[in-house]
């Protein structure tokens, strides 16, 4: 792979990167860490990466490990697309951030770092998700802002078993208790103390805990974060997820619906807009009837205005569009409304004794089969223009959307081929996504929703439930 050439050099390192990177290959070799895992999120929503051995970490921290491009234009089936300079010629480096180094609990011996994609001069790599999230948290620093950001993710634990008649394998959740049941509890209660003790040994918040509406469905949120730090905490999360279910022989996934009959999971992703220098939450107002500023209407607006464009990217599987269906709490329709859960955007009630710093839009259409980089990005692309260009969203809607007349709300995309074909149509997302990112992430995309729509319902399940 020709791994000895730089990428960047380790005369490029300030002095503060070199103290975490000999942190980092001191706890390295004090811990017994013999691989080390350099994560990315590519176009088709998969983690991937490659490992480095623990002799080579130092080296590898300044290098970064070589990669072939071609491998975001590879969709969730392993089919590689034909997208102009992402073929079998050329290669980038997987360098990781040594910031995000996080042991792995459900494999000893292992630890992980989450990765940018860069050229071999060390310079960013129009086709990196981790950079476009990066030039999105710079545009909105640009205004003056700050994005805070959760992701909310619910997944359904199970075992995977072979099909009785031969097919297929098949999820089989672990349970058929009841939303919030405190069977649901009882039956998760070893996996779920297991999954806290993992989460926040990796220096993640544990929030909420709860059985959801599903069988063998899960709802455990963390703490929010910085943007960029928000769509790291995700990649881990999710890694961990299966990883602990894998650990004590079960299954989970977050695919957004990997039982076709069940409650279908959701990623809300959960946005508050701050001022750094004055530390005070832009969003909120005490005088506003839903306590938001004139600002966050204006964010709102974006949303809404770019929503169905926006699905192909905060949604972006086939599957997804099993869950996001009308009376479904899913939200397939772009309004907003306080508290609302059916719709697209809701403007969430404040907690605690300081409501504006609790002040919170929630982005409902989103799972975990997106690109949590590009999905996060785009959505500060679409408030950042809201913001810009003043967009009124309109008036809130307070009941749901789907008992309104037909037309009176406008229904967010009804399949992939329709959210890419809004996305295609976007100029703006079309701009901020760039050339190669975007005609990459469209064929992958429209790759796999040709190859889904070849094969019946349990192929789809089986290969989303297998890798998200």
């Amino acid at each position: 792979m020709g791994d000895h050439h730089d990428a960047g050099g380790a005369d490029t390192l300030d002095s503060a990167t070199r103290r975490v990177i000999e942190r980092v290959t001191e706890r390295v070799n004090t811990d017994g860490i013999k691989l080390i895992r350099f994560l990315y999120a590519d176009h088709g929503g998969v983690i991937r990466g490659k490992a480095t051995s623990h002799s080579l970490l130092a080296e590898r921290l300044r290098t970064g490990i070589g990669h072939t491009v071609a491998m975001m234009a590879m969709n969730m089936l392993d089919e590689l697309q034909d997208v102009k300079g992402l073929g079998p010629v050329g290669e980038v480096r997987l360098v990781p951030d040594p910031a995000t180094f996080v042991q792995l609990p459900y494999a000893p011996g292992s630890a992980a770092m989450l990765s940018d994609l860069r050229r071999l001069d060390g310079s960013p790599w129009p086709a990196c998700p981790r950079t476009f999230l990066r030039e999105a948290v710079a545009a909105l620093a640009d205004e003056g802002h700050l994005l805070v950001a959760a992701f909310e993710p619910e997944f359904t634990l199970g075992r995977r078993e072979p099909d009785p008649e031969g097919g297929l394998d098949r999820l089989v959740p672990a349970d058929d208790s009841l939303c919030y049941s405190t069977t649901g509890f009882n039956q998760a209660h070893d996996y779920a103390t297991t999954l806290v003790h993992a989460l926040e040994s990796q220096g993640l918040r544990v929030e909420h805990y709860h059985p959801e509406l599903g069988h063998g469905q899960q709802e455990l949120s963390i703490r929010h974060a910085a943007a960029l730090h928000a769509a790291d905490n995700h990649l881990i999360y999710r890694e961990t997820v299966r990883g602990v279910a894998t650990r004590m022989s079960m299954w989970a996934s977050l695919a957004p619906k990997p039982l076709a009959d069940q409650a279908g999971n959701g990623t809300h992703l959960h946005l508050s807009l701050w001022d750094p220098a004055l530390r005070t939450n832009v969003f909120a107002d005490p005088s506003d009837r839903y306590g938001l500023s004139v600002t966050a209407y204006h964010f709102i607006g974006g949303l809404i205005a770019h929503l169905p464009a926006l699905t192909a990217l905060t949604c972006g599987s086939v599957n997804s569009f099993r869950r996001l269906t009308p009376r479904a709490w899913s939200s397939a329709y772009a309004c907003y409304g306080m508290d609302n859960r059916e719709a697209a955007v809701r403007i969430c009630s404040p907690t605690g004794r300081d409501a504006a710093a609790s002040t919170n839009l929630e982005l409902k259409p989103s799972d975990s089969s997106a690109n949590p980089y590009l999905s996060l990005g785009a959505v500060i692309h679409a408030g950042l223009d809201g913001i810009r260009r003043r967009l009124d969203p309109g008036d809130p809607v307070d009941v749901d959307p789907a008992t309104l007349p037909t037309g009176r709300v406008p229904r967010l995309p009804a399949s992939l081929d329709e959210a890419l074909d809004a996305l295609e149509a976007d100029e703006l997302l079309m701009h901020a996504l760039g050339p190669l990112r975007s005609s990459a992430y469209l064929a992958v995309k429209r790759s796999e929703a040709r190859s889904f729509a070849a094969h019946n319902t349990a192929y789809e399940l089986f290969h989303h439930f297998r890798v998200f």
